[in-house]
């Protein structure tokens, strides 16, 4: 079968475990030759293919219902239901998206990114079902990562308490991003160890039901018995005791196996878990050997060694830069602690784990809990510092705000991937944090220039005591070096001047600097005198320099990388609107009022309008060029 001429699922419905296992390969060869090329999420393709072509062999989408938690493990899905043909555009602009996208398919029923929210989408379908008395399956499928999210563990609870009809599938590589961590994971490690207690629940009540009418006291109990027996051989009353009915371990990569389960599980009533084990990597060596993430979301790679074809970008990744800050800080300062929910690997945090074993705290899939947990130390005259997506962050906002800010406790938050991501589009795009973190009493937000001022920004960070202090920093890498080991505190709500100039200000910050500067050099060819600020502070804002500028009755120009609605340019607006008095001109560049979706950073930037060539038209349009004053 070729898999570009695939458009529907229902053409695999006929085929032999023979030609399924075959169909296998051909699917495990296609991802690790595309993706040597595009990059993407390898790993968790590689773990899925049985399943997920077991999934659409015993399923019928898009009437019955597949939910891919996270969604990154989507590729064979979307292989299966039409788009192979469209895999050299994956993640590339307007091309092919790295998660389940509902324009670009009616199977794709639920769209995600961030993870642990298939259960609760699930649960809503499931409601919405039986409301309007329809007939079709609902099955999400979870990893064992992202069960350990909260939202996962609330829809287990309500899912159990109502009985819906619902047959979720726990794909259990013993990894999400990175090695799973926590008490749940260790109950799953058990499961995978124990025996497959459903299957002799039946043989059980085979053998009872042979029993004579004469042996009526034991028919009575068998009920009873064939239940107590759970007890007996696996620990899977986890889930049995919140209202599921469990069914594994599984074998993800046996198709007999695969088939059986799935047939049990349509035959019974009620939520019922299959546990199924699938290998992360499966078919590449590479990729099936990495125990610590690696090969979980790649960039182009060549396929014989694995070895990764990266261009060359100058100075260390922006994350490195905050780690190694980090780790140089608590080499001299023992109450410093470090927290990440599940990103010790993508925030670069390993050396540090290394190092400081027992000041590192991955909590596991918890955004929540790790705001909180970074709060409680606080209170403990502790210095946590709390490594966190942008993107994640989001997650946890209640916590900021009730627990850390409110109380005004000393939390350093490293905001990572803040500004556009690129590849992974809208689910990660880190464009919101300013506009929700900037109207929060007592919250101080910064953001480097290049990375000696990161380095300062993560000491300032630690060793700020009038409250929550957040560092914002860029995925990608910094095109300088910091000095090891040197670092000053960076005085709060001060900017810098990086260019003087007289027609216009262009008040800016972290990634739109070079821009600005680039912008400003070139206006200079048309008599266009530019001063370029590093607005390096978010909140507070320099009021002292704003105050001076509306003096000089310089028109502003503000630039971000972020949201327009609440972000740098709104509290700029906000600032002279509170001053009562003459407001300078001022207009603001910005992300506008959508999501953005996947591709380059700089097709992205080009997109919304945020490149030099931008911001040299947006001067222009507000400052007459020498021609016009002519």
């Amino acid at each position: 079968m070729d898999l570009k001429n695939i458009k529907h699922p229902s053409e695999i419905k006929d085929l032999s475990v023979e030609e399924l296992q075959q169909l296998s390969e051909e699917i495990r060869s296609f991802l690790i030759e595309n993706l040597s090329k595009t990059g993407g999420h390898l790993g968790p393709n590689l773990g899925v293919v049985e399943l997920t072509l077991a999934l659409h062999q015993s399923f019928d989408s898009p009437k019955d219902k597949f939910l891919w938690d996270v969604g990154h493990q989507a590729y064979v899905h979307k292989m299966l239901t039409g788009r192979t043909k469209d895999f050299d555009t994956l993640r590339k602009y307007q091309g092919l998206c790295g998660f389940p996208k509902m324009n670009e398919s009616e199977h794709d029923v639920w769209e995600t990114g961030h993870s642990s929210t298939s259960l609760s989408a699930a649960m809503g379908m499931a409601i919405a079902r039986d409301v309007k008395k329809e007939d079709n399956y609902v099955v999400p499928i979870i990893g064992d990562g992202a069960l350990t999210g909260g939202m996962a563990l609330e829809a287990l609870n309500h899912i159990g308490a109502e009985q819906k009809d619902m047959i979720v599938i726990l794909n259990d590589n013993e990894m999400s991003i990175a090695p799973n961590v926590g008490a749940l994971h260790n109950v799953l490690g058990r499961l995978r160890s124990g025996q497959r207690y459903n299957w002799i629940k039946e043989e059980l009540e085979v053998l009872l039901k042979k029993i004579p009418s004469v042996g009526g006291k034991i028919a009575n109990t068998a009920e009873r018995i064939k239940d107590s027996m759970k007890y007996l051989v696996v620990p899977g009353m986890f889930f049995e005791e919140l209202g599921f009915t469990y069914y594994g371990p599984v074998d993800g990569h046996d198709y007999e196996d695969l088939f059986k389960s799935i047939d049990y599980a349509k035959r019974t009533e009620g939520p019922i878990l299959i546990h199924v084990l699938t290998t992360k990597g499966k078919g590449y060596h590479p990729a099936e050997n990495d125990k610590i993430g690696t090969w979980h979301g790649v960039g182009p790679y060549k396929i014989e060694s694995g070895e990764s074809v990266k261009k060359s970008s100058g100075g260390p990744g922006w994350s490195k830069v905050v780690s190694d800050t980090l780790m140089q800080v608590a080499d001299h300062d023992e109450k410093v602690v470090a927290i990440t929910p599940a990103m010790t690997v993508g925030s670069k945090l390993e050396d540090f784990k290394s190092k400081f074993p027992d000041r590192l705290f991955d909590v596991g899939i918890a955004e929540q809990h790790a705001t909180t947990v970074a709060g409680g130390l606080a209170t403990q005259g502790m210095k946590p510092f709390l490594s966190i997506y942008s993107t994640f962050l989001q997650r946890g906002f209640d916590q900021v705000v009730h627990d850390v800010c409110r109380q005004n406790l000393n939390v350093a938050f490293g905001i990572d991937r803040a500004g556009l991501v690129g590849a992974d589009g809208e689910t990660h795009q880190g464009v919101f944090d300013i506009s929700f973190l900037r109207h929060l009493p007592n919250m101080t937000i910064m953001m480097p220039k290049d990375a000696q001022e990161c380095q300062d920004m993560v000491y300032t960070s630690l060793n700020h005591q009038d409250g929550p202090i957040a560092v914002r920093y860029p995925r990608g890498n910094a095109k300088d070096h910091p000095v090891e080991g040197q670092y000053d505190m960076v005085p709060i709500g001060t900017w810098e001047v990086l260019k003087e100039g007289n027609d216009l200000v262009i008040l800016t910050f972290g990634t739109m600097i070079e821009g600005a500067l680039d912008a400003a050099a070139d206006l200079e060819k048309d008599d266009i005198s530019v001063r370029v600020v590093n607005a390096r502070f978010i909140k507070p804002l320099d009021a002292k320099m704003l105050r001076q500028i509306s003096q000089e009755q310089l028109p502003i120009l503000t630039v971000e990388e972020h949201a327009l609605q609440g972000g740098f340019g709104s509290a700029v607006l906000e600032f002279f609107e509170e001053e009562k008095g003459a407001h300078p001109f001022i207009s603001r560049m910005g992300i506008p009022d959508r999501f953005i979706e996947h591709g380059s950073v700089d097709d992205l930037l080009e997109e919304v309008g945020l490149t030099a060539k931008h911001i040299q038209n947006e001067v222009k349009e507000i400052v007459p060029t020498k021609e016009k004053r002519a």
